[in-house]
């Protein structure tokens, strides 16, 4: 298995060679492939928890790959609401920043807006603008559920969001519910 250290400027170089055999529309083609058959996780977690589910979603990936965030989640007990995210260190876009032997992807972070959006909307979940500071490592996006999904969804979602709560509160971390 490739390490995370490796898979990242190759995952670049990929998207670099593409561009350069066929066009960009050969990357962006990609991308659309990763997002019908990659994003099995967020899938079965929003299915099953709808947005709280994508909260889970990155909370874990993120986690793992050791980024620097903040997320925000307003979530009803309907299933309706919204999560914000803030990254403010990303290690992938920061690991190709200090590659000195080739110069990453012009639309790495791109691949986010292609990938996610159409798996979380067909649960109805819309992904609100990225502003990306590529130089800084840095992007924000927010996430919307404006109609309340299955009943058993919203309260899986709103299950799981008590016992995040809980959880926050036993570990000493501020958390707030409205």
């Amino acid at each position: 298995m490739i390490s995370c250290t490796e898979f990242i400027p190759s995952y670049s170089l990929l998207f670099t060679w593409l561009e350069e055999k066929v066009d960009y529309d050969e990357v962006v083609r990609y991308w659309e492939y990763l997002g019908r058959d990659g994003v099995k996780k967020i899938e079965a977690a929003v299915k099953e928890k709808g947005l709280f589910g994508c909260w889970e979603y990155w909370k874990a990936a993120l986690n793992e790959e050791a980024a620097d965030f903040v997320m925000e989640m307003h979530l009803n007990e309907d299933g309706t609401g919204y999560r914000t995210s803030h990254m403010r260190y990303c290690p992938s876009m920061g690991r190709l920043l200090e590659c000195d032997h080739f110069t990453p992807h012009h639309a790495y972070c791109e691949h986010c807006n292609v990938i996610y959006p159409p798996v979380l909307g067909k649960y109805g979940i819309r992904m609100g603008p990225r502003t990306l500071d590529v130089q800084r490592a840095t992007c924000s996006d927010s996430l919307y559920m404006d109609e309340p999904p299955a009943p058993e969804v919203a309260a899986a979602g709103w299950q799981a969001a008590l016992k995040e709560l809980e959880n926050a509160e036993a570990e000493g971390i501020t958390a707030w519910m409205d």
